[in-house]
């Protein structure tokens, strides 16, 4: 065995060898950058939460069982058989009661009212969450100057969400409308999606260094994280359709794929009047548009997932046929809802389906953008 200076062998097992610990500054901000990160994984669970009850209230016609908005009292549900009285009485005063459900009783009308309740609370634990996290952090002086603007920002987002809830349900409360407008509906998902995607941007950003960040941007794959881009846009205005076609119960008209009643675009797709109304309102066109917006997503996700093969990157080539899967999947389970008439629970897959979908796209998106470790050349 070799010998160097001062007797120490030469090809000594690195096992021995002394690791010296990293300094206390590191330590702790490693720490601090961890309860950051928790505190959003946190947010973006009770988000997904949100939006997957919220659409089991829609599939189940609560939305409109609560009829004030009441942020700090309404956290209690009736207590006692009076308040039960009076929130019924409340909901036999719109018009889904006297229109739709005439012959509901009380009972009933209970099961509508925790649908919509734990709805509501779910989304005030969204609200307190937020609130909780960002002042102690703020207190802590935990978080930098782009941080602090970053998470102002998803806390006015929620907030505005709560304000758009109310604004969405204020439109069924009145004159003949037995459920709340579609395009109301729309924003309301949309806006609950793009929280979800900055909360889950927000999470990976947060979990390196700025100078880690500013490294890994610098052998950005372009190509993929464009592609990416283009696929996040082209998901967002799908989930927009998604919800216009939940609003107005477009899945169960057309039934039959990959033609609707035997036509590739309905004959009655342009019908209303003026004709704008017909993107916003008439099932065939609506119903239209999200398979259209689906089949390009597919498109643009197998193209992703193709050029991906020439990228040096070996996760992000990971991440491209991830993502390509997830969008198949959900492709699948889209036609399943439809020729199923969008029951529930087919429905409700596909909701979830498509949280998976934007996740993946962001992971994606990210890794192409922040590609971090050694790049894995592919072997030629």
């Amino acid at each position: 065995m070799s010998i160097g200076k001062k007797g120490k062998r030469v090809f000594e097992d690195a096992s021995t060898e002394r690791i010296p610990a990293p300094p206390v500054g590191d330590v702790n901000r490693e720490s601090r950058r961890m309860q950051i990160t928790w505190w959003l994984a946190a947010q973006g669970a009770l988000v997904v939460l949100t939006i997957v009850i919220g659409g089991l209230t829609r599939l189940t016609d609560s939305g409109l069982s609560i009829t004030t908005w009441e942020p700090v009292r309404g956290i209690l549900p009736p207590l006692s058989p009076d308040a039960w009285a009076k929130a019924f009485d409340q909901y036999k005063a719109i018009p889904e009661f006297s229109l739709q459900n005439s012959s509901m009783d009380l009972d009933a009308f209970k099961v509508i009212y925790w649908w919509e309740w734990i709805h509501r609370l779910v989304a005030r634990l969204v609200g307190l969450v937020w609130l909780a996290g960002f002042l102690w952090f703020l207190w802590r002086r935990q978080l930098s100057r782009r941080q602090v603007l970053r998470f102002a920002a998803i806390g006015g987002l929620v907030l505005l969400q709560g304000l758009v809830g109310w604004w969405m349900v204020t439109s069924g409360l009145s004159g003949r409308m037995v459920d709340v407008a579609a395009y109301r509906l729309a924003v309301h998902s949309g806006l609950a999606f793009l929280i979800l995607g900055v909360v889950v941007w927000s999470y990976w950003l947060s979990r390196k260094t700025a100078a880690d960040l500013l490294q890994a941007r610098r052998g950005r794959d372009a190509r993929s994280f464009r592609m990416t881009t283009a696929i996040l846009v082209l998901l967002s205005v799908q989930i927009v359709f998604g919800a216009l076609v939940a609003g107005i119960d477009a899945g169960r008209g057309y039934t039959d794929w990959p033609l609707m009643n035997g036509e590739f675009l309905p004959s009655e797709s342009f019908d209303y009047t003026p004709i704008w109304r017909n993107a916003l309102e008439n099932p065939a066109l609506v119903q239209f548009n999200h398979r259209i917006a689906g089949y390009l997503i597919l498109i643009l996700a197998f193209v992703f997932w193709f050029r991906s093969r020439r990228s040096a990157m070996a996760k992000v080539r990971f991440a491209a046929t991830v993502t390509f899967l997830v969008i198949v999947g959900q492709s699948c389970l889209g036609i399943l809802t439809l020729v199923h008439g969008a029951n529930w629970t087919a429905a409700s897959l596909h909701q979830i389906g498509a949280i998976f979908v934007l996740i993946f796209v962001l992971w994606a998106r990210f890794l192409s953008g922040y590609p971090s470790g050694v790049l894995e050349r592919k072997s030629q």
